[in-house]
């Protein structure tokens, strides 16, 4: 049976579930849904001689840690699928958590469009998942790196509804940014997943280690380089009491809560992904910048 060839090519290759990507990669084969492909499983259909060597081809691929949604071309993420590839790094469901803190604050701002910022957006992920999900939102998404942007480009086409604006830009220089200018001091929700793994803790797994960029994963020393750089420069972004909303790593919650204390965000507090690892950071725009007085 195809199915169960493609399985066994992918437990070989180490895969951690042969059986559910095994199904993936035949629906793309077939061009159907996988609730389709396991329906055809039960009624013992045949498969087109084409569309079997297609799904062996890409599961001799995957066997060779190539990352799925490379081979497939897309990736889901909450209610989108994001075109995805080499130069751009693959969303993954961790982040969704993330994200949900920030469409849980959007959904309570009283304006008739509030406004969200996702920095160093990769293929959009962020951006266009709050877009989606708050449709009064206007979202604007930053990205330094030209292949990336490349891929947030055609994200942004197939499901911005015109309101994503893409950006480029270094999210250490954002006040250089000239785009950003008509909405500073009325972020109601700036977010990020940035580059956050130390530079000498090289990831295990294969299909983050030699696929996804490096400009993606690594953020320093301690890999909070850039989340220094945006506590400090989103500050003129924010309004008062609005929410910042950070992913990083399980170990790296009260590294950033003093971060961004130092930098005068108030009420930091680190939050659990589904798997009960810290993942997320978040606090509240002071009412006064620094400096400011009464």
């Amino acid at each position: 049976m195809l199915l169960a060839r493609l399985q066994d090519a992918l437990e070989r290759g180490g895969i951690e579930d042969p059986a559910g990507e095994a199904q993936l990669i035949l629906a793309h084969a077939l061009g159907v849904s996988r609730g389709r492909v396991q329906a055809l499983a039960l009624l013992g259909s045949r498969v087109d001689a084409d569309a079997a060597a297609r799904a062996e081809e890409i599961a001799a691929e995957r066997a060779r840690r190539v990352p799925l949604q490379h081979l497939t071309g897309r990736a889901p993420f909450r209610t989108i699928e994001l075109s995805v590839g080499p130069g751009v790094f693959v969303p993954r469901p961790e982040t969704e958590t993330v994200v949900q803190f920030a469409i849980d604050a959007l959904q309570l701002v009283p304006a008739a469009e509030p406004i969200a910022v996702d920095l160093c957006t990769g293929s959009g992920a962020i951006a266009l998942a709050i877009a989606q999900e708050v449709p009064r939102a206007r979202v604007w998404a930053v990205e330094r790196d030209a292949h990336a942007r490349a891929w947030a480009e055609r994200n942004v086409a197939e499901w911005g509804d015109g309101r994503v604006g893409l950006l480029a830009g270094d999210v250490r220089a954002l006040d250089e940014i000239a785009e950003l200018d008509a909405i500073r001091g009325r972020v109601d929700v700036l977010v990020s997943n940035p580059p956050y793994v130390p530079d000498g803790m090289v990831p295990r797994d294969p299909e983050v280690r030699d696929h996804d960029p490096e400009a993606a994963l690594y953020g320093g020393a301690d890999g909070l380089d850039l989340v220094r750089a945006i506590s400090r420069s989103a500050r003129t972004l924010v309004r008062a009491g609005g929410l910042i909303v950070l992913e990083h790593a399980e170990t790296q919650g009260e590294a950033i809560r003093r971060i961004l204390a130092a930098d005068g965000w108030r009420a930091a507090a680190t939050h659990p992904d589904l798997t009960r690892r810290d993942r997320t950071t978040t606090a509240l725009a002071p009412t006064l910048l620094p400096g400011a007085t009464e």
